[in-house]
């Protein structure tokens, strides 16, 4: 009667034997190590930097404990931090030839000495969040009317292009509030006018109105287009965020989008909040510039083979630059006019999307009325000629990309050449990652020392463990036998908990292990129900076996109505809160998921039908 299939025993045993395998590395505490990740956006961490890690360390008969990547970074495990120190400095010098210009960012760090095995099947401790590490915390608040204005300010000045164009006549156009407004002379023009308006931008709303004799066109974001801005804009301060955060060589870093207009920048293990400041702050520019010369295609007008030979050999013509264009491991010499066309304050939209002819992905450019009279000056005879975009970040320049100029170029356009749709959108990033899409002011700001970070794990630690010391007490004392069953299912349930954060590489914080604490009082609420609804059932007269079906099976009802309310609570907490509170969230719903498992099955199967033991307990 209350013996499950072998099937289920089998189950729970699988199920504690993964949780081990995933809680065990929270256990094995962090050894030196050297982290590498790139300074530069146009940097990548791929086979060639793993293989140039490599055989630095070699060459430098470096014995490491361990290489290990992410899609952000290359983390280098040694046994002491003698060989940490040295290891730094050889890769500092083979990653980064030239110090005045390095590509590569080295950070001392700390990470896992669990075996190489629990790696290999990412078996990784949970992270520790600013109050249990110590570090700091900004909370910062974009100012969304800003990246509007400027929005509008680059479609008014692609209207006025686009008009000039079409050689519509208008009496004036300018921005009023958030709307833009056109004026006409006559009711006809201003009909053309839209039309054509309307056929170049989806993004503006269009509405006609006439007032003393003045006949106006004024537009409007659409709801869709005011969104894509506001989302265009927090997805370009946080990747230029990322950025920048790298050249503070911090390990874990958290920066995340917050509610509609703000972003959360953690950064675990910083301490100097000055150098931070200065580093969220710092502006970056975008230029571009034309191709003269170059040697990679013989049928374009600039291949000029013999020019970058010489420049290469420090023959740079007057009025020039040597530039490389990174391509892959590959980099190609340039070069570069040193008039910039345009720079990256005339930029309003770089997005990703698809060449409507060839169907292949492209990177759609806007710029304001200024740029895109610069832009057509320019191009109109430089058609099949390369056009180099460069970012400069504290004074030194580096080519993005170099496209071919298809056609004269206004104040929308397209650079091709990106292979996939990812490669379109890593290059949009690039191009708005310069500088921040509207301005941010930090509106919250606090320091955690790591000493005090070390108090708190402690401090949670003791309330866990005197919590659970205290329910062990009681449980045995007025349940004896089932007492210690739901004790140790208790116990498996902590495992289960723990055994999840891991497998998720959630962060824990302070809330999170008050959830902990919270969860071990919660979870031994379902066990007491049973216990009980057992004692009703034997003061019934029904024999210890069938009481005990009995008490699982009606008690199953209530467990799980009890736990939905609380689930639903908490869920309202991940959705509606943020920061801490939604760190709180996230374990007490995994709490809840993991008590009625532990209670209900786990508990079940250490409940042997041929055991009398509990009915003397009775």
């Amino acid at each position: 009667m209350n013996r499950y299939p072998l099937w289920k025993y089998l189950f729970v045993a699988l199920m504690l034997l993964i949780s081990v395998t995933y809680t065990l590395p929270n256990f094995f505490g962090e050894v030196p190590a050297v982290q590498v990740s790139p300074l530069k956006t146009t940097a990548k961490i791929d086979t060639s930097v793993m293989q140039a890690v490599e055989q630095a360390l070699k060459a430098a008969s470096i014995t490491s404990d361990g290489i290990f990547t992410d899609p952000n970074s290359i983390k280098v495990r040694f046994r002491d931090t003698d060989t940490q120190l040295k290891a730094k400095d050889v890769l500092d010098r083979a990653l980064n030839p030239v110090a005045d210009n390095p590509s590569f960012i080295l950070a001392l760090n700390l990470i896992s000495d669990s075996p190489s095995w629990f790696t290999a099947i990412n078996a990784l401790p949970m992270y520790l969040g600013l109050d249990l590490r110590g570090g700091i915390h900004f909370l910062l608040q974009v100012d969304m009317n800003a990246a509007k204005a400027k929005r509008l300010d680059g479609q008014m000045g692609f209207i006025r292009n686009t008009l000039r164009d079409k050689k519509i006549a208008y009496s004036g156009i300018s921005r009023e509030a958030d709307t833009i407004v056109v004026r006409f002379r006559d009711a006809a023009t201003r009909e053309k006018a839209q039309s054509e308006i309307e056929k170049l931008t989806g993004d503006l709303a269009l509405k006609t109105s006439e007032s003393g004799g003045e006949f106006r066109l004024t537009g409007t974001f659409t709801p869709q287009s005011l969104v894509e801005t506001q989302k265009a804009a927090l997805e370009q301060n946080i990747t230029t965020l990322r950025n920048r955060v790298n050249e503070l060589g911090v390990a874990e870093p958290i920066i995340q989008q917050q509610g509609a207009d703000r972003i959360v920048v953690q950064l675990p293990g910083v301490q100097d909040t000055a150098r931070a400041k200065d580093i969220l702050g710092r502006t970056a520019s975008l230029e571009m510039r034309l191709v003269e010369a170059h040697a990679s295609d013989p049928a374009a007008r600039d291949y000029d083979p013999a020019k970058i030979e010489a420049a290469i050999k420090g023959t740079v013509p007057f009025g020039m630059e040597l530039f490389y264009e990174r391509r892959g491991a590959q980099s190609e010499p340039l070069l570069l006019s040193k008039q910039v066309i345009v720079t990256g304050e005339r930029l309003t939209k770089a997005s990703p999307t698809f060449d409507q002819r060839s169907s292949q992905p492209v990177v759609a450019i806007e710029l304001d009325g200024q740029g895109a009279r610069l832009m057509r000056d320019f191009t109109r005879e430089a058609v099949k000629r390369r056009m180099a975009v460069l970012l400069v970040e504290k004074g030194k320049p580096e080519v993005i990309t170099a496209p071919v100029i298809q056609d004269v170029l206004g104040g929308s356009f397209q650079i091709t050449g990106s292979k996939t749709p990812r490669e379109a959108n890593d290059l949009a990033l690039l191009l708005r990652a310069g500088a921040l899409a509207a301005p941010m002011d930090i509106i919250e700001e606090r320091t955690v020392g790591p000493s005090l970070g070390a108090e708190n794990i402690k401090i949670g630690f003791h309330s866990t463990w005197i919590g659970f010391s205290a329910i062990t007490v009681f449980m045995i004392v007025y349940y004896l036998m089932f007492g210690v069953i739901s004790i140790v299912a208790l116990a498996i349930n902590v495992l289960f908990l723990v055994a999840l954060l891991s497998m998720l590489q959630a962060t824990l914080t302070l809330p999170g292990m008050a959830g902990i604490a919270l969860t071990v009082g919660m979870a031994i609420d379902a066990n007491v129900l049973i216990a009980e609804r057992i004692r009703e059932e034997l003061r019934n007269g029904n024999t210890p076996q069938a009481a005990i079906f009995a008490g699982y099976d009606r008690a199953w009802g209530t467990i799980l109505d009890s736990n939905i309310t609380t689930l639903i609570a908490g869920m309202m907490l991940f959705l509606l809160g943020s920061g801490p509170v939604k760190g709180f969230a996230v374990v007490l719903c995994l709490g809840i998921a993991t008590s009625i498992f532990s209670a209900v099955v786990v508990s079940r199967c250490m409940v042997d039908r041929k055991s009398t033991r509990l009915n003397s307990s009775h």
